[in-house]
């Protein structure tokens, strides 16, 4: 069946000016976009605005909250369900795709795709690796361990030292179903006994990563908020820095030359804090690190965004219930980007930063039918999510309306 969605004005992904057209869809895909077009059922979308399905390039769909006393005494497999409800929310809020940048494993990833529960679809970097002493390393001043996720045996650890370690890791990563390979270059603000402003792991074990990665096809992100970290990343061959929180004038020259990707996550700061007033336990040097980064954050992702240094959207709102992921397209627009730069890091680049821009990101005959319908203008990037009437992956409904209420509103 053909189904038609009619008098829209079309956003295609592209940073092309919305302009009015219908879209036909068939078997999952879209077959045709232009004026005057049918079908055998028809979506009347008169002054709403057509999207391509949205992408968030950072998300952790099994962490439901930094509340670490919380975390601790909660049951083993509530996370499970906790996941699930997570992974709907994502779909509500128009997106169809996420990269999940550490939690989910290839067992989450099966549920989605075999319709075991309902969500975008997943790439997954499984794990984030560190250093000993770093990032993502549980290990506290009291001899105590208290990872982020409890060990699974579709995990493997975070912690590897050299590179022999780091080469058998990424392989072990690959094994387990990674999409992406996740490290941490430098020290971060959620890990109380790291700098963000130091950099982790040394070149060599950066570029051992990167090349076992590519080997399996992969790419690398890499969570880096300082300059030698983030030089390092680059250099190695990182594909997007996420954070970026302080760049300065070299480094976004060097992003800009190597066609790196800004991953920004303005979100994430804002939900700690916020988190944190309404009682979340985590410690207070985590909590002053979150105070200190917010304004270099913002004014390092201004001059990015000057520069050109292409952007894909991302959110990492760990202190933020799942679904809020839309709050960071008015971040970067506040940041410098035009609405249309801000839609454009939520579908075509973004879908271009995962490898998916043959078949996502935007509206075109030949690629998927993953379509997310908004009342208005787009462009107001203001309230995005309460305005959604449809989301469609595949060419199914996924959320909104239902396909009875779809023929109805022909």
């Amino acid at each position: 069946m053909r189904t038609l969605y009619a008098g829209a004005d079309v956003f295609d992904g592209t940073g092309a000016p919305p302009a009015t057209a219908d879209v036909v869809v068939e078997n999952g895909r879209i077959l045709d976009v232009g004026p005057g077009l049918d079908g055998d059922a028809a979506v009347d979308l008169t002054g709403a605005t057509l999207l391509p399905g949205l992408i968030d390039c950072h998300v952790h769909v099994t962490v439901d909250g930094i509340d670490t006393l919380k975390r601790l005494a909660a049951p083993y497999s509530l996370r499970y369900f906790q996941t699930a409800r997570n992974l709907g929310a994502l779909l509500d809020a128009g997106l169809t795709t996420v990269r999940d940048a550490g939690g989910a494993d290839l067992g989450v990833k099966a549920a989605v795709d075999g319709g075991v529960v309902r969500g975008p679809r997943l790439r997954i970097a499984i794990t984030m690796l560190s250093q000993t002493g770093g990032h993502a390393d549980p290990w506290l001043p009291s001899g105590a361990c208290t990872p982020a996720l409890p060990a699974t045996p579709g995990v493997p650890p975070p912690v590897v030292d050299g590179v022999d370690e780091m080469r058998r890791r990424v392989r072990e990563l690959v094994r387990a179903g990674a999409d992406w390979i996740k490290v941490a270059a430098s020290g971060g603000v959620m890990s109380p006994g790291t700098d963000p402003r130091r950099a982790q792991f040394t070149p060599d074990e950066l570029r051992t990563a990167v090349a076992e990665a590519a080997a399996a096809g992969l790419g690398v992100m890499a969570h880096a908020q300082a300059g030698p970290g983030i030089r390092n990343a680059i250099t190695a061959g990182a594909r997007s820095i996420e954070h970026g929180v302080y760049l300065d004038d070299d480094l976004i020259a060097l992003m800009r030359e190597r066609g790196t990707v800004l991953v920004p996550t303005l979100l994430a700061p804002r939900s700690v804090l916020d988190a944190a007033a309404s009682g979340a336990a985590f410690s207070e040097r985590s909590r002053a690190k979150v105070a200190e980064i917010m304004e270099a954050h913002d004014d390092s992702f201004r001059r990015a965004v000057a520069a050109g240094v292409p952007v894909a959207m991302g959110t990492d709102a760990i202190g933020y219930p799942h679904g809020r992921n839309l709050e960071e397209l008015e971040l970067m627009r506040a940041g410098g980007m035009s609405p249309l730069q801000a839609l454009h890091a939520a579908t075509g680049a973004a879908a271009a930063l995962l490898g998916l821009a043959d078949d996502l990101g935007t509206i075109a005959p030949g690629r998927r039918a993953d379509l997310v319908a908004v009342r208005g203008a787009a462009t107001d990037l203001t309230g995005l999510r309460e305005r959604i009437l449809l989301v469609v992956k595949d060419g199914r409904s996924a959320a909104g309306l239902s396909t009875s209420e779809e023929r109805r509103s022909a």
